[in-house]
């Protein structure tokens, strides 16, 4: 599995580097604190985002292409390191010093994540997925999103961040489960790329970037990466392991350790939420193309 794990690695740096590229123009597009479907149509016009979103392109490319070769519970931990990548990248576009605390609490997240998600088995058979599962899978995860973006904007810039992460964390991770099965059978039969499973994630996939954008415009950035590197993988093995029969830990001794690893990762990212590094050019109370966003005191 040595080039699949090279490939998401590599995967996983330009990722964080197109979210990080991604998150300046996003804070500073006109439109409202929960900007609408439009919103990514202006960002479509901004050079910068759009070479973020290539590298974003790139990297969740690479991680499909690692997926082909081996199973999520594989994977999907990899994605992991980004965090680091994304919160020092991040610090350096907006020219902000990273904090210690910060670091500490990537670490801890990634140290969590890494640790809950290899205690996993690690299957290795080629997939399946009925497509009357996989519309539920779908359904599900882009219906608690819309949920969450049509009442994000009565929430603190923080709460904000968390849940849109949340949500567009889980329409990704929900993705990558779709693109597993996907990409596996294509390796011995590429037309099994156009299926219902791929516009399935294509779907949630563009829900999911919507959620993410919105929730990198409350300036949270590595909040919001934090949560979504936590989402993500979570969703994705949970799939890999209750649907697509990749396994689950089995003794009380690894579903103990995995408990204790959650802990860590949950609360690396509540430290992470609360951390004073927010971009300042992120909304709030002041006009954008002529409309005034009005917001809380924070």
């Amino acid at each position: 599995m040595f080039w699949p794990v090279l490939i998401a690695v590599t995967g996983a740096f330009s990722l964080a580097l197109g979210s990080a590229l991604q998150e300046r123009d996003a804070v500073r597009a006109p439109g409202r604190q929960v900007a609408r479907a439009g919103f990514l149509l202006h960002l479509l016009r901004q050079p910068r985002w759009l070479i973020g979103s290539a590298a974003a392109v790139l990297g969740s490319s690479l991680h499909l292409i690692a997926l082909s070769g081996a199973p999520l519970t594989v994977i999907q931990p990899l994605g992991v390191i980004g965090l680091l990548f994304a919160i020092v990248l991040s610090a350096v576009f907006n020219r902000q010093r990273v904090g210690m605390s910060q670091v500490v609490a990537g670490v801890a997240v990634m140290v969590g994540l890494t640790g809950v998600l290899l205690l996993f088995p690690h299957g290795s058979d080629v997939p399946v997925l009925p497509t009357s599962t996989a519309l539920v899978l779908a359904g599900t995860a882009v219906g608690a999103g819309l949920l969450v973006y049509l009442t994000a904007h009565w929430m603190k810039s923080g709460v904000r961040a968390l849940l849109l992460a949340l949500a567009g964390g889980a329409a990704l991770g929900t993705t990558s489960g779709l693109a597993r099965v996907v990409t596996a059978n294509a390796v011995d039969d590429w037309t099994r790329l156009v299926s219902w499973l791929t516009l399935l994630a294509v779907v949630t996939a563009v829900f999911g970037a919507l959620l993410m954008q919105n929730a990198y415009r409350t300036g949270h950035f590595s909040a919001a990466y934090a949560t979504l590197l936590i989402t993500d993988p979570v969703v994705g093995v949970a799939i890999g392991a209750v649907l697509l029969g990749e396994g689950a830990p089995e003794t009380p001794v690894a579903r103990i350790g995995a408990l204790a690893f959650s802990v860590l990762a949950i609360a690396g990212t509540i430290a992470l939420a609360q951390a004073r590094h927010r971009n300042p050019e992120a909304p709030d109370g002041r006009r954008y193309s002529g409309t005034t966003v009005r917001t809380r005191t924070r």
